[in-house]
């Protein structure tokens, strides 16, 4: 038999007993472009006529034995860990963690679902906001001393150009494009400059609400905020204590029966029994001339409240910066 047999069979024994380590390596040395079985398959010229048939047998077969290894050394690497370790398929996987909306979204599609049985459809507007907007349309003309509740953050302070400090801005976009009866609650984000506590944060979040019509009268006010306090919290009685808002007349705080101690008195509702969750009243007449609507054919009223307020009291937080740390572990809470 010719030597190239001989050398064939050796290059056969020699890949069946290949300690693999690494199979793109063993590829290349064996069945690359360059490697030795495709050099042997070029000795074929060597080969007497009447043996080339059973040469040609021989090297078929020692190529499918070196795809086999490899194919089976590839299966071992792709299934076994750092340092060439077989894993253990049988222990328990890891569990992927999903995430779930912020605290402060869902509450605020919570409020929003409940004022939306009751008519009211979302309007937005933009972040921010020209002075027009934000205060002088609402009755808050450059001179007056409202304006020192509300420390701004102005971006051109030539051109009024601000942070909105209240989603109040957007009514009044509302109601210059669009006219009565309007019905609409507005949620967004504000921007007021203030120090960060555990009460009172530079960014936070509101949902106001606007219904202006013929004959809106203040029980029709305080019939929807009983409505909210009900649905939203299962409190049965509200408290509205005269206040003031320059942009409504009469003005006042709303309060809700405090549903974590029952009127009992807690740390929460300070004794008290009751727990203040925003500010509401009639529209102010001018307010409406600001924006041509014409009074007193209609009327209207209008309310406001803090949705972290509102996230607070539902899940007694009793510090506002969390929602705003992203910290994994009060997250995950919700």
């Amino acid at each position: 038999m010719n030597a190239v047999f001989h050398q064939a069979e050796a290059l056969h024994e020699k890949i069946k007993n290949e300690i693999i380590h690494d199979a793109e390596s063993f590829r290349i040395q064996y069945l690359g472009s360059k490697g030795e079985i495709k050099s042997m398959f070029s000795a074929m010229k060597d080969i007497e006529p009447k043996e080339r048939k059973a040469f040609g047998q021989l090297m078929n077969a020692i190529k499918v034995t070196a795809e086999s290894r490899l194919k089976e050394a590839q299966g071992e690497q792709q299934f076994s860990g750092k340092g060439g370790q077989k894993r253990d398929y049988t222990t328990p996987g890891i569990a992927h963690k999903f995430g779930t909306r912020h605290p402060i979204e869902q509450t605020k599609d919570r409020m929003i679902d409940i004022f939306a049985k009751l008519g009211f459809s979302i309007a937005e507007g933009p972040e921010i906001e020209d002075d027009w907007h934000n205060f002088t349309a609402l009755n808050l003309p450059q001179d007056h001393p409202a304006r020192d509740m509300q420390d701004t953050f102005y971006v051109d302070s030539k051109a009024n150009i601000l942070l909105r400090t209240h989603t109040s801005a957007a009514q009044i976009r509302v109601m210059e494009n669009e006219k009565p009866p309007i019905r609409v609650i507005t949620p967004g984000r504000v921007f007021r400059n203030e120090t960060i506590s555990a009460r009172a944060h530079c960014a936070f979040h509101q949902v106001e609400g606007l219904y202006i019509a013929e004959k809106v009268s203040f029980a029709d006010l305080k019939q929807t905020l009983y409505y909210f306090a009900k649905e939203m919290f299962g409190s049965d009685n509200i408290r509205l204590r005269p206040s003031y808002f320059p942009f409504t007349e009469p003005s006042a705080e709303l309060d809700v029966s405090c549903f974590i101690c029952d009127v009992k008195g807690c740390p929460v509702c300070k004794g008290s029994g009751w727990v203040e969750i925003g500010g509401c009243g009639m529209v102010d007449p001018e307010v409406l001339k600001s924006v041509n609507i014409e009074h007193p054919k209609y009327t209207g009223f209008a309310f406001g409240m803090g949705i972290e307020r509102i996230a607070m009291l539902v899940h007694g937080i009793d510090d506002l910066r969390l929602f705003f740390e992203n910290d994994q572990r009060f997250l995950q809470q919700f």
